[in-house]
């Protein structure tokens, strides 16, 4: 956190009495997908940081919050230099969860800088309005919503339809109406028509989500594929009698994490399953009209056992998944009869009755 422009967003103070020092027997430790690096205690380590002096009261209450939300805790410590400082330590649950990868501080910034900082502009908006506890609860999909506006900053080609840029787009107004696990937004806001006018000003709501990775797993030389079934508050919300849905392997993709990577982590998690090879099906928005949410579908090729069914999920993720192991021809059964209704599943058996024959000629 001492990237000045992230300093100086999350202490919300552009000038900080702020002088290099060095902390003894403390290591910055950081997972794979680890945005920010966790201080633990190591002997024998240094750590080159900042020492903030004659801080802002309200600095140091944002700088608490942020900190805390990250799951550390504020200890007193003795810097090289024999002062005495405060500093925060990941807890011990935080310790235990990384990687003891040293962090990588020369590249943090080229990897992380932009994501972070779109990120904490979100979790500094709750500073006075929530506590630490529940930035920390959080503070997952704050950091996926951030990771999926850098993907959907590629684009996608525009030959057919309109390549008028978002900027064309005239914000009045926006709103946050519900700040919990995922958000709903309120725009006011004004748009180009295609007769050239601008429209008058219009009221929308959209339902802010992250991205999601989703496989439909598929074995070659048996020509079988898996499923899993699982509840779906969807279904339960909307008044479906049987609120469990057949549908992909399927997941969100963590903050830094390819699309790819995060299909084949959900395989593993939820299935047990180590793919082969990942052949991109689509990437697509699940409902435009309402949500940011974005799909990237693949076909998952791998070795499958016999037909039958099995259990997946990560119990402290509370999943409750049953796998089903079928053929093709009853997944084709499934299809025509309605059972498979979930959408990317559809497109995925679709997509797989085109491509079938050259996927087991190449087997």
């Amino acid at each position: 956190m001492t990237w000045a422009p992230l300093l100086t967003e999350i202490t919300g103070c552009a000038e900080l009495d702020a002088v290099p020092a060095t902390l003894a027997d403390h290591a910055l430790s950081a997972a794979e997908f680890n945005c920010f690096p966790a201080l633990v205690a190591e002997k024998g380590t240094r750590t080159e940081g900042l020492l903030l002096r004659s801080a802002p009261q309200s600095a140091a209450d944002r700088l608490a919050f942020f900190a805390e939300g990250q799951g550390l805790e504020a200890r007193p410590v003795t810097l090289a230099d024999g002062s005495a400082g405060l500093a925060f330590v990941a807890s011990e649950t935080e310790a235990s969860q990384t990687d003891d990868m040293p962090w990588p501080a020369a590249s943090w910034e080229a990897r992380w800088g932009a994501l972070a900082l779109d990120a904490c502009a979100e979790a500094m908006c709750y500073f006075g309005r929530i506590d630490a506890a529940g930035l920390a609860w959080r503070m997952p999909m704050i950091l996926s919503r951030a990771g999926s506006r850098q993907l959907a900053a590629a684009g996608a080609p525009a030959t057919l339809r309109s390549a008028t840029p978002a900027s064309e787009v005239t914000c009045l107004a926006r709103h946050t109406s519900h700040e919990g696990y995922f958000l709903t937004r309120e725009y006011t806001l004004r748009y180009p028509g295609f007769d050239g006018s601008m429209s008058p000003p219009l009221r929308r709501e959209v339902f802010v989500a992250a991205d999601a990775a989703l496989v439909l797993p598929y074995d070659p030389r048996t020509d079988r594929l898996l499923l899993v079934e699982q509840f779906r508050m969807g279904l339960y919300a909307r008044g479906d009698p049987r609120p469990w849905m057949l549908e992909p392997v399927a997941g969100r993709i963590d903050a830094g994490e390819t699309p790819e990577a995060a299909a084949r982590r959900e395989c593993e998690e939820e299935a047990g399953l180590a793919l082969d090879r990942l052949e991109l099906i689509a990437g697509h928005y699940c409902s435009p009209g309402c949500s940011t949410e974005y799909f990237y579908l693949y076909l998952g090729l791998c070795d499958l056992p016999e037909e039958g069914e099995g259990r997946g999920g990560l119990e402290c993720e509370n999943e409750d998944i049953r796998t089903h192991v079928i053929s093709f021809e009853r997944a084709m059964e499934l299809l025509n009869s309605g059972e498979a209704e979930n959408g990317p599943l559809v497109l995925s058996l679709v997509w797989l009755s085109r491509e079938r024959e050259r996927l087991r000629g190449s087997a």
